[in-house]
């Protein structure tokens, strides 16, 4: 919790921080990169400073974490900084880059902010950075502990043995192991990082969910090409697409991510939109892997039938549990018209509708657990009318596609 001293000034200042934290963000970045052009090799990805999401995304956490600090300061905001620990440890972050994210914030925020930023405010905010800070820290150490890893050792070279065209932006990646050292398994729900080589010798990572349970030799994860407009296209799917072939090698973390399934016997509602369907695609064939009777129940909301990713998988795995069942979305009416409204879909029972999703279109089960995963407007909508119908808060958990610029009132 913040000190006596801290607490009023962070109150006083909160506001105008806030106000001022897109710029903030901005001449941070730009400063920082300036200074240290090699954390774009390899540790941030550069697609993702285009729009300003993401600049936004890391400062603006500094002022979030403060205001919960300032709101609740008897509670710490674990499940935020639990989600912000594991993107770091998949991207090998070690201690010593907090003291360089640090040293250019706090430039950024004097710079931004002038003569409002005086000793004493300096060193509140100063205060509030290392109270998050050490936290990830203590958190990541963690997390590298639980898989006898470290930041040097997280990464690993694999084989592309096979090329899956999914949809038409949509591709699964096979790969196999090259060394026989031990793979660490993962959970269903993670991701990894993979890491790759641009055109100009500049590395770059991106996230992917693994789509498939472990069988000790294999990993498989989907890509989706990324059209930018009015951004850039996305550099790591554009080179996936075009570019890496079977027989290519790939170098990937070990999996990491806190939105993982619960093995309970409770009924199990799984919302995605688009390529969201990832982690669910893992989580069920985790679910067929274990030989579950749990009562599971798949929404997916997409474009068409034909940009649906990973609907052979999932509605094959689906069939194969006891009780599975797809109910898809899809804002082409005329692919709903012809479905005729319900029908089987897969060998799993399951209804078809037109426009958004809306969950009040179908009957849920009761006492569900509710994991969602796609971009931020689908989660809030999805996610507001599950708490509007009763779905208690803490059964649904959650996972943003693209910066969640730790929305307070997502939370």
């Amino acid at each position: 919790m913040l000190s006596d001293t801290s607490l009023p000034v962070i109150q006083a200042t909160l506001p105008v921080v806030g106000e001022h934290i897109e710029e903030i963000a901005k001449r941070f970045y730009k400063h920082m990169f300036e200074a240290q052009p090699d954390l774009l090799d390899g540790l941030f990805n550069r697609g993702n400073q285009a729009d300003g999401r993401q600049q936004q995304a890391l400062a603006g956490s500094i002022a979030a974490f403060a205001g919960m600090l300032v709101e609740k300061p008897d509670q710490v905001p674990d499940h935020l900084l639990s989600r912000v620990a594991h993107k770091h440890v998949s991207l090998g972050l070690s201690p010593d880059q907090y003291q360089i994210v640090h040293d250019h914030l706090m430039w950024a925020i004097v710079d931004v902010l002038g003569d409002a930023v005086t000793p004493e405010v300096a060193a509140a905010w100063d205060e509030v950075y290392w109270l998050m800070a050490n936290l990830l820290i203590n958190k990541e150490r963690g997390l590298y502990n639980a898989v006898h890893l470290s930041p040097e050792t997280i990464w690993r070279t694999w084989r592309v043995v096979q090329r899956i065209q999914e949809t038409a932006d949509v591709v699964s990646f096979v790969v196999e192991r090259t060394d026989e050292r031990d793979v660490k398994p993962s959970l269903p729900g993670q991701y990894v990082t993979l890491k790759m080589t641009m055109p100009d010798g500049v590395q770059q990572p991106r996230q992917y969910s693994l789509t498939k349970a472990d069988d000790g030799q294999h990993r498989q994860f989907a890509v989706k090409r990324v059209h930018g407009l009015p951004t850039p296209d996305g550099e790591m799917s554009t080179l996936l697409h075009n570019d890496v072939q079977v027989g290519d090698e790939v170098v990937l973390s070990a999996p990491f991510g806190d939105v993982v399934l619960e093995y309970t016997d409770r009924p199990l509602v799984m919302a995605s939109a688009g390529i969201g369907i990832t982690p669910m695609a893992g989580m069920l064939s985790h679910l067929v892997q274990s030989g579950s009777r749990r009562q599971v129940m798949l929404l997916h909301a997409d474009e068409s039938e034909a940009t649906f990713p990973l609907r052979a998988q999932v509605t094959e795995d689906l069939a194969k549990l006891a009780d599975g069942t797809l109910k898809t979305w899809f804002l082409t009416p005329a692919e709903a018209a012809e479905a005729g409204g319900t029908g089987e879909t897969g060998g799993a029972s399951g209804s078809v509708f037109s426009g958004f999703m809306d969950v009040s279109d179908v009957e849920l089960p009761d006492d569900a657990e509710y994991y969602l995963c796609g971009p931020l407007p689908f989660l809030k909508s999805v996610r507001s009318a599950l708490i509007a119908g009763g779905v208690p808060a803490k059964d649904i958990q959650y996972e943003v596609f693209g910066p969640d610029l730790w929305l307070a009132d997502f939370q």
